[in-house]
């Protein structure tokens, strides 16, 4: 049964009231606007995700209605992220499934919603919001393009040659009695990812379950060696961006198992009409290098839009990760407060005996040597891009001295990867 913990009301201009879903039967009717502003996938995607994801909260599922004739005509909701940043847990609210009727655009429904959800990431505790959203528009939320997503390598099917090895390789659908190994594999596939998604039990008992009945469907191929023991897992999505066969996930594997699994993913290919395959991975992932060794080129990278919900507590959440950078660096024992100024605000960062111990608001100041404009600020500490890369690209990314080191040694250009998590 479904049970919100709070059911939110407030009247807008023009008689219009958002609301948050209460019941089952404001589920159908949010499926069924999404579906007309998404498509008859998003319908499915909605329903499921609200009944049957483990980590979803009713409450947090938006929606504008035009009370009179009991009309949704805007929505917006929040998705719970589990992920890691090196060794650190994080809590991620992505804002999801935003879609307004064309009659009722340009009222700033979004921009009404947009404020609740900021709300919640708020209320909830969150150290990050995440969105694959159209260009530019998030950017007046806060966001900005800061983990990379889609895109990836592209291998046309006549480079990819029969395979050679000798060892047997064969491939099976994974099901829920697979989960303790796709645990296992997962851990391998993320462990040299510095941002990643966690993934539950109850999550993957999702992946594997509801969110095949939605646009989401996803098959997850175990790859198993000669004994018929899993040594690997892929994860091909029956729906994506442009004509290839995709490769969404896949963990580590060796030369001769690449070797193998190349001409597979050619022979669903050809039974799936794919005209080629498409590795939506990261750059580090033993597939995209057995592909570039058969031919295979970069499409290059879209991104996800990324806001810090609040500055202080995602530095002090990371303040383990940062330590450890220091400790190996010529910071070692660092014992100062460091200014980090973003223009409209600034903060404190104070560390003792090379340990951050607390990041103090300053609000708008002038001190400090490290000066971002703040929406540049998530690329720099997700390790999307360095300093010097967002240096070269915005004047106003600035440190003297010796800032410019630490900026460096605290936040230097790393992998990372989000897997999704329905």
């Amino acid at each position: 049964m479904l049970v919100p913990s709070t059911v939110y009301h407030k009247e807008l201009a023009n008689g219009l009231v958002m609301r948050s879903v209460a019941g089952e039967a404001d589920v159908e009717r949010l499926a069924a606007f999404n579906g007309t502003i998404h498509g008859a996938g998003v319908s499915g995607m909605t329903r499921e995700l609200i009944l049957n994801h483990p980590d979803t909260r009713p409450e947090h599922w938006l929606y504008v209605e035009e009370p009179s004739e009991h009309e949704i005509v805007s929505s917006l909701c929040l998705i719970p992220w589990n992920m890691h940043y090196g060794e650190v847990s994080l809590l991620a609210g992505e804002m999801g499934i935003v879609g307004t009727h064309e009659d009722y655009r340009h009222r700033g429904l979004v921009r009404a919603q947009a404020a609740r959800h900021a709300e919640l990431l708020q209320e909830g505790g969150y150290h990050l919001s995440h969105i694959q959203g159209i260009p530019y528009f998030y950017r007046q939320f806060g966001y900005e393009y800061a983990l990379p997503l889609e895109g990836g390598w592209r291998v046309e099917l006549d480079t990819i040659e029969a395979a050679t090895n000798q060892e047997s390789y064969a491939f099976r659908l994974a099901g829920n009695d697979d989960i303790p190994i796709l645990n296992q594999l997962y851990e391998r596939a993320t462990v040299h990812l510095t941002v990643h998604s966690a993934r539950s039990e109850g999550v993957w008992r999702y992946l594997l379950g509801p969110s095949m009945q939605t646009e989401m469907a996803t098959e997850t191929w175990l790859v198993l060696d000669s004994q018929q023991q899993p040594i690997a897992y892929l994860r091909i999505p029956h729906e994506g961006f442009g004509e290839g066969l995709i490769v969404n996930e896949a963990s580590p594997l060796d030369a001769h198992a690449a070797g193998s699994v190349l001409p597979q993913l050619k022979r669903w290919s050809v039974e799936r009409g794919k005209p080629y395959v498409r590795l939506c991975l990261p750059e580090n992932s033993s597939l995209v290098k057995a592909a570039r060794y058969s031919g295979g080129h970069t499409l290059g990278y879209y991104a996800w839009q990324i806001r810090l919900v609040d500055v202080p507590r995602l530095l002090l959440r990371i303040a383990p990760v940062l330590d450890r950078r220091i400790a190996g660096s010529p910071f070692a024992g660092i014992d100062e407060p460091v200014v980090l100024n973003l223009y409209c605000e600034a903060f404190e960062m104070q560390f003792h005996e090379g340990k951050l111990d607390d990041v103090r608001p300053l609000g708008f100041s002038e001190r400090g040597g490290i000066r971002i404009p703040p929406l540049l600020l998530a690329p720099l500490v997700l390790g999307h891009r360095s300093r010097e890369e967002l240096a070269q690209a915005y004047p106003d990314v600035s440190a003297s001295g010796r800032w410019q080191h630490l900026v460096d040694v605290l936040f230097p250009k790393r992998t990372s990867f989000l897997y999704t998590a329905y």
